[in-house]
């Protein structure tokens, strides 16, 4: 089931999700939901569900999904896709379409109460989500191929994971399921021959892992996400996004992300490693190759 926010791509996600086969029903009344979820398993089928919805109660859908999950019958997910309030502004303001919610006779300056209103009766949804796709600053082909690994006909069953690093002033990643704070190494930007470069090139690696620090937090933090991994895999979570944070997410951070995503790959776990800040996206597997080194990992730029 998808829902989310007006403008925030409910509509392009049901598209990809055609394009994979799946059958889609977009806003049918909530009266005939139920005959629509009876049918469930039968085929995949993905249904459109918003403000827009006849007869929409958030409530009554969440008690929806919740029997059907009781019956057995099916695995139903709930998809909610959000954004920022600045971004659904400037969106609305783009296509110069009038917000659902907002009041007949209001000009287009009540396009921010509708997105408020909106808010408020999706809340509950956005709580229960299986998964929360914030697209403020997501291209339509990022999106396509996030859902297209999720829900596509080749993805492997299990769990998939997410490194990102991130800059803090930027704000935390809306999708974080976990977030470390890397503020406590030592800052390569201080140093003038370091500055310009990345937590990628080799002298900034060599800076941040000399901090005594490091070696400490390491240890740990694989110590405490060796063991989380399977065991959130085992209660049945199908997405798990680690985010690691730095000040300008362009240093301690990175360093740390590549590290962490190659370690998880090379515990055979699928894992996109993300930098936020310097906008790259890499799937990193462990090779397949039996006659490969066991620790060489085939990075593929998306």
């Amino acid at each position: 089931m998808v829902t989310g926010l007006s403008g925030a791509g409910k509509s392009s996600a049901m598209r990809v999700l055609e394009d994979l086969g799946l059958e889609t029903v977009d806003n049918p009344p909530l009266a005939v939901l139920g005959e629509l979820l009876s049918g469930a398993g039968a085929a995949p089928l993905a249904i459109g569900v918003d403000t827009r919805t006849r007869g929409f109660d958030a409530t009554a859908l969440l008690a929806g999904l919740d029997a059907l999950r009781a019956r057995g019958a099916a695995a139903p997910e709930l998809v909610f896709m959000d954004s920022s309030e600045e971004v659904l502004l400037r969106r609305f303001s783009e296509t110069r379409r009038r917000h659902p919610l907002t009041p007949a006779g209001v000009a287009s300056g009540g396009v921010g109460d509708g997105i408020a209103r909106e808010e408020e009766a999706l809340a509950p949804l956005r709580e229960a989500a299986d998964w929360v796709i914030d697209t403020s600053e997501l291209p339509l082909p990022e999106l396509r191929r996030m859902i297209e690994r999720r829900y596509g006909p080749a993805g492997k069953a299990g769990m998939s994971v997410t490194v990102q690093s991130f800059a803090y002033p930027r704000g935390l990643p809306r999708e974080a399921d976990l977030a470390i704070d890397l503020r406590f190494l030592r800052n390569p930007h201080y140093d003038p021959a370091l500055r310009p470069m990345t937590g990628r090139d080799a002298p900034v690696a060599a800076f941040i892992e000399a901090d005594p620090e490091w070696a400490p937090f390491w240890a740990r933090m694989t110590a405490l996400l060796d063991p989380l991994l399977p065991a959130y895999e085992t209660g049945g979570k199908k997405y798990l996004t680690l985010a690691l944070g730095c000040t300008g997410g362009k240093h301690r951070s990175v360093l740390a992300a590549e590290r962490l995503a190659r370690h998880l790959a090379e515990a055979g776990w699928p894992v996109e490693l993300t930098h936020r800040e310097l906008g790259i996206r890499e799937a990193i597997r462990a090779t397949d190759s039996p006659e490969a080194h066991p620790h060489t990992i085939s990075m593929l730029r998306a």
